[in-house]
């Protein structure tokens, strides 16, 4: 769910006064140049034992090491694709955006105002939770594809980050640096 849901395009005007923005990617322990080399390796490797058969006559295993080497090679683009994902938080003038770009490039806006945003952070038993913003009865969950502590480090930087906002928008009232956004749901 969304509190405010607008389609990204070029007609958006950028926000003038960005005070806070992160970009969150999935992690990929491996990256590209590994890969290549990992492939290039496991092809080299598959290539020299495929002539050791052939040399003994058992030709139809090559046909096999050549298979293992493409559903490898596969399962990786596989996950590289799905790292194409991300998600970029952004507070900016008098609103908070989130802007997430899917595995197929498709991109979703979604606006909030940021004095009535909430960081709710679920925890659960076995050791997961789960980060979402909240705001006038709606809910949008975040930062799905990063692990549980990123998440929680996530959540305490978003509620400072707005603590600070709703600071500086009315210095006077020293109960502005106390947010809703501190709240835990169990």
């Amino acid at each position: 769910m969304s509190a405010t849901l607008d389609a990204a395009g070029p007609a958006d005007p950028p926000l003038a006064n960005v005070s806070f923005e992160r970009v969150l990617l999935p992690h990929r322990s491996l990256p590209p140049h590994g890969f290549h080399v990992l492939m290039g390796l496991l092809g080299i490797i598959s290539i020299a034992v495929g002539i050791g058969f052939v040399s003994i006559g058992a030709w139809p295993i090559c046909g096999f090491f050549g298979l293992d080497v493409a559903l490898l090679y596969l399962a990786f683009r596989l996950n590289y694709r799905s790292a194409r994902q991300c998600e970029t938080l952004r507070l900016a003038d008098d609103q908070f955006t989130v802007e997430r770009v899917g595995i197929y490039g498709e991109r979703r806006l979604w606006r909030f105002q940021p004095f009535w945003l909430r960081v709710v952070l679920e925890e659960r038993p076995d050791e997961s939770n789960r980060l979402l913003l909240a705001s006038h009865g709606r809910s949008l969950a975040i930062g799905d594809f990063l692990p549980p502590p990123s998440r929680l480090e996530l959540a305490q930087t978003l509620r400072e980050v707005l603590a600070r906002w709703r600071a500086a928008l009315n210095p006077a009232n020293p109960r502005a640096s106390q947010s809703p956004s501190t709240s835990f749901i169990p």
